[in-house]
């Protein structure tokens, strides 16, 4: 590809803006066209990129802006309810796509989205940022090469803030979302598959919104949507993962925590700070050999976004494999998986019963 990556991003809410400024310190591309329905959002997205935004198309959809003939990519950061459908016209396109998570709210469309991908010649990439912050990526480094022996427990932890507002309240009800297990969870469901390498076989969840949201309502309707949870996942070769959410922490001093249990050690990732702790077995009442260090995240790349670093650093990835034929770190077929875990979570945390992953289709 000669020149600058002309892209689009179709979706200017607070993901969108995420993208547009990580966008804006790639040298190789160039943004051209914003799609959103809503001409607030829309204008507030041209004014990011100052006064380069002059020369920025507009459009009320996704389909506008393809037909315009821009863009060689495009970003789509629209709600979680409309991946399936924005993704037709892409489809047809041929244009490169970097699609936010959840890939889509059921795992029907999901696998659908899938099976198209699967023969499509521009690059798909599911955006799964908890990947790419960097003391998340050295973990799973190091848990790969073995530094904490066979692996066989994998423990995330994420106690945060509550669901932001967003246009309209949609990630209010589980009907525009998947449900929490989907949409927030993916990521961490997509982290247990990259860090454990094998396919979940049977999903728990105990579940509920408990604290959050239970004074509002929309068109006299009460929001749905989980606010804690304990979900623990079996996996196909032995190792077994377990997380736990709540999203009425937001005083806790980590974001996340996550872990990872072998024969020979522990490794535990703290974010914020980026904290590595490695803590060797040494046998009942030997002297602890805990050392810890502290990932390096640029600067730039921290204040362009809310995912510690991650997403300037999975557009860097998504950019290489566009102009060097570089793998697609995140797939389809990854996208598919973890939406599939969430839906058997929530399915679990709604019946009380433990779900095969047989259960759930896409399979």
């Amino acid at each position: 590809m000669s020149g600058k990556i002309r892209v689009g991003v179709i979706g200017t809410g607070m993901m969108g803006y995420e993208h547009i400024n990580n966008l804006k310190l790639m040298p190789e591309v160039e943004i051209t066209a914003l799609a959103d329905p809503t001409e607030k959002m829309l204008a507030l997205g041209k004014g990011m990129l100052g006064p380069a935004g002059a020369n920025v198309a507009t459009f009320a959809t996704g389909d506008e802006l393809l037909a315009a003939g821009l863009v060689d990519a495009v970003v789509i950061a629209s709600p979680n309810f409309t991946h399936h459908d924005v993704l037709q016209p892409v489809f047809k396109s041929g244009v490169h796509v970097l699609c936010e998570k959840p890939l889509c709210t059921t795992a029907e469309d999901a696998a659908r989205i899938r099976d198209q991908a699967a023969t499509y010649k521009g690059v798909f990439w599911v955006g799964m940022e908890y990947r790419f912050m960097p003391p998340a990526t050295e973990f799973v480094t190091r848990v790969h090469r073995g530094d904490v022996g066979r692996l066989m427990m994998v423990s995330i932890r994420e106690h945060r803030f509550p669901f932001l507002q967003k246009v309209d309240d949609w990630n209010r009800f589980s009907a525009n979302t998947g449900g929490t297990m989907v949409e927030k969870c993916c990521h961490f469901f997509d982290l247990m598959r990259h860090i454990i390498q094998s396919e979940p076989t049977r999903v728990y969840c105990s579940g509920n919104m408990d604290i959050n949201h239970q004074d509002e309502r929309y068109d006299g309707r009460k929001p749905d949507i989980i606010d804690n949870s304990f979900t623990v996942v079996d996996f196909a070769n032995g190792t077994r993962a377990m997380l736990d959410l709540c999203m009425f922490a937001d005083g806790a001093e980590h974001q996340e925590e996550i872990s990872a249990t072998g024969d020979k050690a522990r490794l535990d990732v703290l974010i914020p700070p980026g904290e590595m702790v490695m803590s060797p077995r040494v046998g009942f009442r030997q002297p602890k050999q805990v050392t810890r260090e502290t990932i390096h995240v640029d600067p730039v790349a921290l204040e362009a976004g809310s995912h510690f670093g991650a997403t300037f650093y999975q557009q860097r990835a998504w950019i290489d494999a566009i102009l060097n034929g570089a793998p697609v770190q995140v797939t389809a077929q990854d996208g598919l998986q973890a939406v599939r875990m969430g839906a058997a979570a929530e399915l679990s945390a709604a019946t009380g019963r433990a779900i095969e992953m047989s259960e759930i289709a896409g399979g």
